[in-house]
């Protein structure tokens, strides 16, 4: 997802939207696609042997040594994540039932600090509404050196609190993620993995949103500089 990629990515996006807001035809080949929303992400189940198979692909990129997630059946258990910003804090319940290969990689990239210090890159205000953060570099390319396939996508929906994998390509999840701060205009298509709930801070993040972005546009860089200042994973005990 360089420069390139990122420019694609986010003109899909806002084509997507302002398309099936115009009531358009669904254009191939944009990111974005029209869905309905009908339901939560708790709402999707993941097959049985999802569960026991989580593989995650090495790309060579990404951070130097951080090495990859291992999923273990037996010992995933459910947990909050707190993220801490500079304009308040979002505590997400992650669906670890639903999305394990996401949940342990979201833990995972987590515990070794990938998301302190990052910006998020995107907020939408027509259409869909989400704020979109997961690269430490604050641009929408990152990738954190390895990438794992699509789960929990039957029957998926994406209402306000809903947090789900962000990516460009089909099947190539890695570390960037949007958050719903409200129901879409419309029925978007189950395409990305919804992994964890908002649980608190939706305040916040409709604070955000309410601020817009950079250049006025419905689609891009938040007005105010939104830094995850940090994300601590919080497991039940034992």
């Amino acid at each position: 997802m360089a420069d390139t990629a990122k420019g694609a990515r986010h003109r899909g996006i806002a084509r997507r939207a302002a398309g099936v807001a115009a009531v358009a035809a669904v254009c191939a080949g944009l990111t974005w696609t029209a869905l309905a929303l009908t339901g939560t992400p708790a709402d999707s189940k993941a097959p049985a042997a999802a569960a026991a198979a989580c593989s995650y692909t090495a790309t060579g990129g990404g951070a130097k040594g951080l090495g990859l997630p291992v999923h273990d059946p037996a010992r995933a258990r459910p947990y909050r994540a707190e993220l801490v910003t500079e304009q308040g804090k979002v505590v997400i319940e992650a669906l670890t039932e639903a999305a394990p290969c996401s949940t342990t990689s979201f833990a995972f990239l987590a515990g070794k600090k990938y998301f302190d210090g990052s910006t998020c890159h995107r907020v939408t205000t027509r259409g869909i509404f989400v704020l979109e953060c997961g690269d430490p570099a604050g641009l929408g390319t990152a990738d954190p050196g390895y990438f794992f396939p699509d789960e929990n996508l039957d029957g998926a929906t994406y209402p306000a609190g809903t947090v789900a994998m962000s990516k460009a390509v089909p099947g190539r999840n890695g570390s960037q993620f949007f958050l719903s701060y409200a129901d879409p205009d419309f029925r978007m298509q189950p395409d990305w993995t919804p992994f964890a709930r908002v649980v608190s801070g939706l305040d916040v993040l409709r604070k955000i949103a309410a601020k817009g972005t950079e250049d006025g546009a419905t689609d891009g860089r938040p007005k105010e500089p939104v830094v995850i200042k940090e994300v601590t994973v919080r497991r039940p005990a034992a």
